[in-house]
């Protein structure tokens, strides 16, 4: 047996996420699922049609695809010069400076969470109608929900490619099954339909803009998750723009296509999706498709969601990771496993929330749909345009003090343009979160909401100064992803 020279044991742990482990196709799988585009089409798309009354949804999701893929130029830029697992919180600490940086930190934790354990509710709403019809039983939302809960927590402490292969089959099945029925929608055109509307500018200046602008948000949220894996990719100078590029054009397109095939199926969207709201795409494709085609599609939402849950905990793992590496948190977080290179501490933490969450909602009886997955899940979503926004300005400055050798288009005519569009539409998301949430005006959740992440973000800036001033070389390294483990290990 071959001893270390140190006379130690070799450490279990290490702190560096595993690389080389992931190529592009594997990061748009990532990204992709967590976009869950069968649940965006089936949910969102007819949740925009009843709220808004916008006959005009295909244009939204192209003009939102338009606004991220001007923010992307300038993202995948700043990503060319530092890979970190921290991605936002990142990239604001260099940008805006520490304090901000930390703050981004606390409110990437509270999104991140909120967006994968809303998703146990859309689960276990989703999969209990199928336990009824194929095994005749009825069991309760949460058991249903604390199944799969088993199933990513042993899943994120696999290796991050399992995931990726796993991933790469669901959502291949996924956008299968969304692109027959958009054929059959299309093939099938109803009288009177809507669908020259779908693409008029006019869409965007209607009343109730705001809300449709919004939930087209939420449908890409997750194709910023591109940088999260660029530590494990096999070459992040170019697998890091290809997943984002091709994750913004993939979903942009999908969706629109999707909202254009359910227009020109029915007569009348909005008042179809008013009356069948979730079950309108299933009830057009059953018509056009039959029962077995929709039966396989109901089986694939369920997986869409699991799906989405396996992405964003690698996601919230990793945020986990980034900051224990940096001492921002506990550095029982900055481990991984030796053996998975998996996030091991953080994958743990996002584990035992989404315990305690799905706990708590059945001991008090709530919906899982509602109240877990719809309300939860907004919340989250809206985190996520705030930090892209947030981000969005660290871009320009970042570029304005360290040009880095990238060009004009990259450092200041595209990101300007798009940090002014994020702008608008964060003030959109404020004015408009209790149409979002579909409650009524002056429902206390409209504002309260939105304060939890100005709180978080406050909390964070504090502690960012508490850290400046206790400990100022913990604080020193705050941003620098990798190269803070190397510093440390050189002092």
């Amino acid at each position: 047996m071959t001893v270390p020279l140190t006379g130690r044991r070799p450490d279990p742990v290490a702190s560096a996420l595993a690389a080389d482990r992931l190529g592009a196709p594997s990061v748009v799988y990532f990204v992709l699922s967590a976009a869950a585009p069968l649940t965006v089409v089936a949910g969102v798309l007819t949740t925009a049609y009843a709220v808004t009354g916008i006959t005009g949804l295909p244009i939204g999701f192209v003009a939102v695809g338009a606004v991220l893929a001007l923010f992307s130029v300038g993202y995948v830029a700043m990503a060319r010069h530092m890979a970190n697992a921290g991605a936002f919180y990142t990239y604001v600490s260099r940008g805006l400076g520490r304090p901000a940086g930390v703050g981004a930190a606390w409110v990437a934790l509270v999104a991140y969470n909120a967006l994968q354990v809303g998703l146990y509710g859309a689960f276990g709403a989703a999969a209990v109608p199928l336990a009824e019809r194929w095994l005749g039983i009825s069991p309760p939302w949460w058991a249903l929900s604390l199944v799969t809960w088993a199933l990513v927590a042993m899943l994120g402490m696999a290796r991050v490619d399992v995931n990726g292969r796993l991933l790469a089959v669901l959502l291949t099945a996924e956008v299968a099954v969304i692109l027959l029925f958009d054929v059959a929608g299309l093939l099938n055109p109803a009288p009177g339909n809507l669908a020259a509307e779908a693409f008029s500018p006019a869409a965007l200046v209607a009343p109730g803009v705001g809300a449709m602008i919004i939930i087209s948000t939420l449908g890409f949220v997750g194709f910023e998750s591109a940088v999260v894996f660029s530590e494990e990719s096999k070459d992040p100078r170019r697998t890091v723009p290809i997943a984002t590029y091709s994750s913004v054009a993939i979903i942009a397109g999908l969706y629109a296509l999707s909202a254009l095939a359910m227009t020109v199926a029915t007569g009348d969207i909005v008042a179809t999706a008013r009356r069948d709201q979730a079950e309108t795409i299933f009830a057009l494709a059953t018509a056009h498709l039959g029962g077995v085609v929709v039966d396989i599609a109901r089986v694939l939402f369920v997986t869409s969601v699991f799906a989405a849950m396996i992405s964003f905990h690698n996601t919230t793992a990793r945020y986990f990771f980034a900051l224990g590496r940096e001492r921002v948190l506990p550095s029982v977080f900055g481990r991984t496993a030796a053996r998975s290179g998996a996030p091991r501490a953080g994958s743990l933490a996002q584990s035992a929330l989404g315990l305690l969450v799905i706990v708590v909602y059945a001991v008090f009886g709530l919906d899982p749909l509602v109240h877990l997955f719809f309300y939860v899940g907004a919340f989250g979503g809206f985190g996520v345009l705030v930090l892209v926004f947030a981000t969005s300005l660290a871009v320009i400055v970042f570029f304005f003090r360290e040009p880095s050798g990238e060009s004009v288009l990259r450092r200041v005519v595209a990101p300007v343009p798009a940090a002014l569009a994020l702008g608008v539409m964060v003030v959109m998301g404020v004015t408009n979160f209790g149409v979002l949430l579909g409650v009524e005006p002056g429902n206390v959740l409209a504002w309260l909401l939105p304060l939890v992440y100005v709180t978080a973000a406050v909390l964070g800036v504090a502690w960012a100064l508490v850290l400046r001033a206790r400990q100022p070389s913990v604080y020193a390294l705050v941003g620098m992803g990798a190269k803070a483990a190397t510093a440390r290990e050189g002092t």
